[in-house]
């Protein structure tokens, strides 16, 4: 997947990701080590954080189809992740530390989850149904529940959601 990113493309995300740690640096008065960043995020999720790590992985399909948030909103939401590990420790993922990052030092909303269109990288779906409606669940949902090592409910009616034999996508 990386090799469907043009190294413009790379070489942009990096420097959002250093200037990130730069802004950090100048607002929190302390150095940062230079996180790493990956392009092998799959699925819906735009990007996640490896705090120990100080890594930063990115989903290269949707990067490729929302640059400027990737730019604007993702990659300064990860490394806000990085950053406030080093200050803070472990803390929520999204608690006070982080939304302070965010607002205080990035000067971003502090937003932890996006609408980005993700019929690219949506796997496939199968229908579980319970008493009032059909609900679509991820093939590794699917696959827990066949290998019985999870259930799922239904948040409405309780119900436990049954396969109904229709793969959706």
């Amino acid at each position: 997947m990386k090799n469907q990113l043009s190294a413009d493309l790379i070489s942009q995300a990096k420097q959002v990701m250093l200037k990130c740690v730069t802004i950090a640096e100048q607002s929190l008065q302390r150095s940062f080590p230079t996180p790493s960043i990956h392009f092998n995020v799959r699925g819906k999720a735009a990007g996640k954080a490896y705090l120990q790590l100080n890594e930063i992985r990115l989903n290269p399909l949707l990067f490729i189809e929302n640059q400027q948030a990737f730019f604007d909103e993702v990659i300064p939401h990860e490394v806000a992740h990085l950053i406030t590990y080093q200050c803070y420790g472990r803390v929520r993922p999204h608690g006070k530390e982080w939304q302070g990052m965010m607002q205080n030092v990035f000067n971003i909303p502090a937003n932890t989850t996006h609408n980005f269109a993700t019929k690219t990288v949506q796997g496939k779906t199968f229908a579980y149904q319970c008493n009032c409606t059909t609900y679509p669940l991820s093939i590794r949902r699917h696959n827990k529940v066949l290998r019985k090592q999870a259930s799922y409910r239904c948040q409405r009616c309780r119900y436990e959601l049954t396969f109904n034999g229709v793969q959706l996508s």
